[in-house]
């Protein structure tokens, strides 16, 4: 019976171990910090609340983000794809801007994976609601703070950054776009 129980014990440490180190293999760890800019007058684009770099924080960057599942935890945030918009530039996928009322993401950097999901939908579920949208550019979570990122800071690993279009077929009223809890997988 004592050989039983410890045979036992030494399984159940095993088998802990292992959860440990699949969790530890799986996660994503900052990979490095970028100090912020002051941006010059009227170079950062504040529409839909974006941030903008402040002079001397420190802003976390990575250059991984959480493992993909068929329910990816994330954030929805919201950003313009329209030439002039807080996005920037031309999308990275087709060197193209994108009208608000088409359901379009940027994803952080580790999902977008060197480009691997360009022009691919994925499916976003929130607010009880569910949306396809086409993946079109990058948010950027390894670079920032400079005029090819808008003077906004770094994204965070866990983005899915949404078109108007995105928000407004998650029924998600407009007072309260910004951020908003989401799970989303490849389409």
């Amino acid at each position: 019976m004592k050989s039983l129980k410890i045979v036992a014990i030494f399984s159940l440490s095993i088998i802990l171990a292992a959860q440990v180190l699949e969790g530890h293999l799986q996660s994503c760890n900052p990979s490095g910090k970028i100090r912020g800019k002051k941006p010059p007058p009227g170079q950062c684009n504040q529409e839909n609340d974006s941030d903008c770099c402040k002079q001397g924080k420190l802003y976390t960057t990575y250059k991984c983000s959480p493992p993909v599942s068929g329910s990816t935890k994330a954030v929805l945030t919201i950003n313009s794809f329209q030439k002039g918009g807080d996005g920037g530039g031309p999308s990275e996928c087709d060197n193209q801007y994108h009208s608000d009322d088409t359901p379009v993401v940027a994803l952080s950097t580790g999902w977008y994976s060197g480009g691997s999901r360009c022009l691919n939908n994925v499916t976003i579920s929130g607010n009880g609601q569910s949306v396809t949208a086409m993946v079109v550019d990058e948010c950027d979570s390894t670079m920032g703070c400079d005029e090819d990122h808008d003077y906004q800071p770094p994204c965070p690993n866990n983005i899915v950054d949404a078109s108007k279009a995105v928000w407004k077929a998650l029924g998600v009223p407009e007072g309260d776009w910004g951020e908003l809890d989401i799970t989303w997988s490849d389409a």
